[in-house]
């Protein structure tokens, strides 16, 4: 096997090079690796609990993704998705062993997922025009972080109104406000 690596002494790059060299190694064909991976852990979980699902890898938002649909997935994703969001941490530290990098995989089980953002955003807008109605701040209730992320992107898109996210996991919460 020859080493095709350029040695260290050779290569004098800033911090900020290296950052956006390192950036730009997580290409796309890096991504759907991940996503590959991903795929191939959770295929294997799923033959181990004997449970039939079709799944699709890909990359999406600069992420990668693993999808899986299917009947009887629901107690794959568990109670307010928790059992999901246990399940990706897990994928994503099977890719971190393979890979020796983090990733930000994205899993999906049974479209969950998209089905949740689409509450969520009805979650944020009614905040929203409460807050708008009233002036007083709104509380939501204690969410995952991607619940949170669904509902700070619909907040942020509407002027006049700001969120933020306050408290300690498990029961961090965003609260909506008018606009400073």
């Amino acid at each position: 096997m020859t080493d095709t690596s350029t040695p260290e002494s050779s290569v004098s790059a800033s911090p900020s090079e290296e950052t956006k060299t390192s950036e730009s190694v997580a290409s796309d064909g890096d991504l759907f690796r991940q996503s590959e991976i991903a795929a191939d852990y959770v295929e294997g979980l799923l033959d181990i609990l004997d449970y039939d699902g079709d799944i699709d890898e890909l990359v999406s938002a600069g992420r990668p993704m693993v999808e899986v649909v299917g009947g009887r997935l629901q107690p794959l994703v568990g109670q307010r998705g928790a059992t999901l969001e246990a399940l990706q941490e897990l994928t994503r530290l099977a890719i971190f062993r393979a890979t020796g990098s983090p990733s930000r995989l994205l899993l999906d089980i049974g479209g969950y997922r998209a089905s949740r953002r689409k509450e969520l955003a009805a979650v944020a807008r009614n905040a929203v025009e409460k807050v708008k109605e009233h002036g007083d701040p709104v509380r939501l209730e204690p969410m995952s972080a991607f619940e949170r992320k669904c509902v700070h992107d619909v907040v942020n898109a509407i002027s006049g109104v700001q969120s933020e996210s306050e408290g300690v996991e498990p029961n961090r919460r965003i609260v909506v406000r008018v606009a400073d």
